[in-house]
């Protein structure tokens, strides 16, 4: 049908005036019937703007034309109401005004100004209203118009609104691409993006984090409370997550209880250790769940790229074996990956199998720390401490064991041996003093421990008031009857309740109300820094000391090393204290030599505080003068180290000390005493999240690979002293 482009300019005056209400195709089935002699023909084809008009009225579609400049000659009225404007108005206005520009909305695909130029024909082309208030898509269909000597005259088109579809279609889209529960984006999501970020970074020569993170004591929510009261949860720990890490694009949820976030142009693993640990600490805060109060934790395993991988396979591999050493080391804690983590999982796994047959052979001993009163000195009770001892590897530590007989489910055979070991040798030392024994979450849980404990009682002789049980606190999980319940049967018993690691995350004065405790132990993490100027700590023991002698319960502050530490923790009132400052733990035999009578201990240790030290046997190289030196570092601090391995060394040499995988750090000799230094670190190092340290930064691959291949090495940092020293 060959619709006229053009009319006389007396006709298009009446006309403009009539589309708005009769619409174009309307208005030439008039002019049709007041042409000469109705034919057939002419019939034929007012029949067919008749169909036209009837269609354009239904709204299933509408209908356009522009002029040779793109502006609208028609427009449908119906539709130009819709866009919140009449025909009549649209008139003469540009047809790509009345659409987003494509890059508004993310589409690829040619433009309509680029195809209207190009005098192209187009199909089913979506475009999103450019009106305010009309956020509705049309997929619009031209076909350029040519005169009969094959001038350009302008467009005819259609169009439909697929408004219905579009917005199903993203809904199908958002649905693959993020969680339904949490808005997070999902495992294809995150993946995609950590393989488009990483080959970014890769050109640019550009780091990025990722993290791992597994819900700890998630599934007892789900088996105490019920699958609705899980997803609660997870809807929570995302909300959290999205307030610590902020984009919330780089922040998905895997499945289940995992999560991952990926972290551009970070390495710094001094705020990655800090992030970490304020996630682990968000979320091991208490949540409200229908009317439920619920704890858990969280462990995060690090890995960052291009030091722990180039590819999204490979660091997400290493990222789960760190977080699987995090979990291993007793949960809750972060652990960046290093090519350690590897050799570590083996052994992990070989302990869990000699774990097995542990007790079996005899390699299973109790020691006890006393716990001492803070203004005599005089001993009051111990706390039975289980030591591993292999033939082959000597003391294993009990931080490395039990979290693997946790998940073995080999605790509860290895609980009960210590209970019923704890109260026969307490059962022989003369005088009243008290056994304490740790009680984990899992041992809590189970229904038969009164009766276990009844079992030892019975069997040894003991009598209940000299058996403290310590409990943590995350055996109030959901606060549920059964705790309540087994609370209850073991005070019946007679046996004294300590609550242990106070304050560590899960603290609430809720439970204290209810819960028959005795003793409440103020953990480590307090004391470590009360005496460093500006810390809070010391206001914190204080409150809880007053929390404590207000419902009648002793304080027992653990950790105590320094004496400074000791005398802030006799001014704050705390009845009784444990840890290096008066003694390790001992064994039965060295323990009984102390029963006879008074057992007072004189404290003794460093006057202040110090860095945590770690004793070890590493091998590390010493960069000097371009010279590397095989050294061994016997002792460990996160502002400096004791090595030995070079004689007579200067004080004020520098060195560059190569810890490996990129790890260096310059350090400065403070004390030479013949083959042993005592160096400085120029910059600390920084918690590895399990207990040790690393560098902060370490050099990246890339700067390794452009120093290998040019002609000079890597540049190190130049010294002053040039002396060259014979391997001791």
């Amino acid at each position: 049908m060959d619709v006229p482009s053009r009319m006389d300019s007396g006709e298009r005056g009446d006309d403009v005036a009539d589309e708005g209400q009769r619409g174009f195709f309307g208005l030439l089935g008039s002019r049709i019937g007041k042409q000469r002699g109705d034919t057939a023909a002419n019939l034929h084809t007012y029949e067919a703007l008749l169909l036209l008009q009837n269609y354009e009225e239904s709204g299933q579609g509408w209908f356009w034309s522009t002029d040779a400049k793109g502006q609208l000659t028609y427009i449908t009225d119906s539709v130009a109401r819709l866009m919140g404007r009449t025909a009549g108005t649209l008139l003469g206005t540009a047809l790509t005004d009345l659409f987003l520009p494509v890059d508004s909305h993310g589409e690829r695909q040619r433009t309509l100004p680029f195809l209207l130029t190009k005098q192209s024909k187009f199909d089913k082309l979506p475009l999103r209203s450019a009106f305010e208030g009309d956020d509705r898509w049309w997929a619009i269909s031209g076909r350029p118009q040519f005169d009969g000597g094959g001038k350009f005259t302008g467009y005819r088109g259609s169009g439909t609104d697929v408004t219905t579809q579009r917005r199903s279609a993203e809904d199908a889209s958002r649905l693959a691409l993020y969680d339904s529960l949490t808005g997070l984006a999902n495992r294809f999501a995150i993946s995609k993006k950590l393989d488009t970020t990483l080959a970014a970074f890769a050109q640019q020569q550009r780091s990025c984090a990722i993290m791992l993170l597994d819900l700890d004591r998630f599934k007892q929510v789900n088996d105490t409370l019920g699958h609705p009261a899980g997803d609660a949860l997870l809807k929570q720990v995302a909300e959290r997550l999205l307030k610590i890490v902020g984009n919330k694009e780089m922040v998905s949820r895997l499945g289940g209880d995992e999560f991952q976030i990926i972290l551009p142009d970070i390495e710094d693993r001094g705020k990655l250790g800090d992030m970490a640990a304020d996630i682990i600490a968000s979320l091991s805060q208490p949540y409200s769940v229908e009317g439920s109060r619920c704890i858990i934790g969280a462990s995060v395993g690090v890995a960052i790229a291009p030091f722990d991988g180039l590819s999204s396979d490979d660091l997400v591999r290493n990222a789960d074996l760190a977080l699987y050493a995090a979990k291993g080391n007793g949960r809750g804690r972060f652990s960046f990956y290093s090519s350690d983590l590897h050799t570590a999982a083996e052994d992990r796994r070989a302990l869990e199998d000699d774990l097995r047959d542990a007790l079996v052979r005899g390699e299973m001993a109790l020691v006890y720390q006393p716990v001492v009163n803070s203004k005599s000195n005089m001993v009051s009770g111990v706390e039975a401490l289980i030591r591993w001892t292999r033939p082959d590897r000597g003391v294993i530590s009990p931080s490395l064991f039990i979290p693997i007989a946790e998940e073995a489910g080999l605790i509860w055979k290895i609980g009960e041996w210590v209970l019923r070991t704890a109260c026969e040798d307490a059962a022989s030392w003369p005088g009243d003093m008290r056994v304490a024994v740790n009680v984990s979450p899992i041992q809590f849980a189970n229904a038969d421990l009164p009766k276990i404990v009844a079992k030892a009682l019975a069997a040894t002789g003991l009598a209940p008031d000299r058996l403290e049980l310590e409990i943590t606190e995350s055996v109030f999980l959901g606060d549920t009857a059964e705790t309540a319940h087994m609370f209850k049967a073991l005070k019946d018993l007679g046996v004294r309740l300590a609550l242990d690691d106070f304050g560590t995350g899960y603290s609430s004065l809720a439970y204290l109300q209810s819960a028959p405790f005795d003793k409440i132990k103020i953990d480590q993490s307090f004391v470590r820094d009360a005496t460093i100027p500006g810390s809070r700590n010391g206001a914190i023991i204080a409150a809880i000391v007053a929390l404590a002698e207000a419902l009648e319960m002793e304080t027992t502050a653990e950790g105590i090393e320094s004496l400074d530490q000791l005398e802030l923790i006799r001014k704050l009132n705390v009845s009784h204290v444990q840890g290096y400052v008066y003694s390790r733990g001992v064994p039965q035999a060295e323990l009984l030599e102390h029963t006879e009578g008074a057992w007072t201990i004189k404290p003794a240790g460093p006057a202040r505080q110090r860095n945590d030290r770690f004793s070890l046997f590493r091998k590390v190289g010493a960069i000097h003068d371009n010279h590397r030196y095989a050294v061994v570092i016997r002792n460990l601090s996160a502002t400096g180290a004791f090595i030995e391995g070079l004689l007579d060394v200067p004080v004020g040499t520098r060195f560059v000390i190569d810890f490996g995988e990129g790890q260096l750090v310059t350090a400065t000799v403070r004390r030479s005493m013949k083959h042993q230094q005592g160096v400085e670190f120029e910059q600390t190092m920084v918690s590895d999240g399990n207990g040790g340290l690393c560098t902060r930064h370490r050099v990246s691959p890339y700067l390794i690979a452009a120093a290998t291949q040019s002609t000079s090495a890597l540049a190190l940092p130049s010294f002053t002293t040039t002396s060259d020293w014979k391997a001791a």
